[in-house]
């Protein structure tokens, strides 16, 4: 019988430029007949009941789909690394589910197999597909938020350089993957 999976708080990172998309705001662009925000919360939703999105505009849109909502603490838009320590300083829970608002394939097979991973590890957990890691498909402790902060203090502003400073288990995923399919500009979207 599998161990039960402990709560998990989510973090949907959603605050960024959309420069691929026109300025537009990534997560509030319509596929298949919703926001693709709308996708991602829900294969991430039955995994928790701290659902958190990190947002930088439109922020009564984004509030539909999540428990709490956090900006950056920088203004233009600093990318990723600042909304996963945003993330963390307000998760609930000893574990932060981190996804990009942009990979609307996601399952929730996936999202349990990295927290098991995670969990079981005691240590992050991040998808590696066809050897590249994959920084908004991870798992990570909460206490990871002092690494993360001091790499931010020291200047790093890669996701995936600061996170690998730590332990790091890879979820190895196939290169063909669609789950991890982001849809990050209008080719990708037909």
């Amino acid at each position: 019988m599998p161990t039960a999976l402990p709560p998990c708080s989510v973090l949907i990172l959603a605050g960024g430029r959309g420069q691929r998309m026109g300025g537009r705001d990534k997560g509030l662009v319509p596929w298949q007949g919703e926001p693709l925000v709308a996708h991602v919360q829900r294969a991430a939703r039955p995994l928790t009941d701290d659902l958190v999105i990190s947002c930088n505009r439109n922020h009564a849109a984004y509030s539909a789909y999540a428990d709490t909502l956090v900006s950056d603490t920088d203004a233009d838009f600093p990318g990723p690394l600042a909304g996963v320590i945003a993330g963390l300083a307000v998760a609930r829970h000893d574990w932060l589910l981190v996804l990009a608002c942009d990979a609307p394939r996601v399952d929730q097979a996936l999202l349990e197999d990295l927290l098991s991973l995670a969990v079981r590890g005691d240590s992050a957990a991040m998808v590696r597909q066809n050897g590249y890691w994959q920084p908004m498909f991870c798992v990570l402790p909460k206490r990871m938020l002092p690494l993360l902060e001091q790499a931010w203090q020291a200047g790093e502003r890669s996701l995936q350089k600061a996170l690998l400073q730590a332990p790091v288990q890879p979820l190895e995923c196939a290169a063909d993957d669609d789950r991890l399919a982001n849809f990050n500009s209008p080719d990708r979207l037909r």
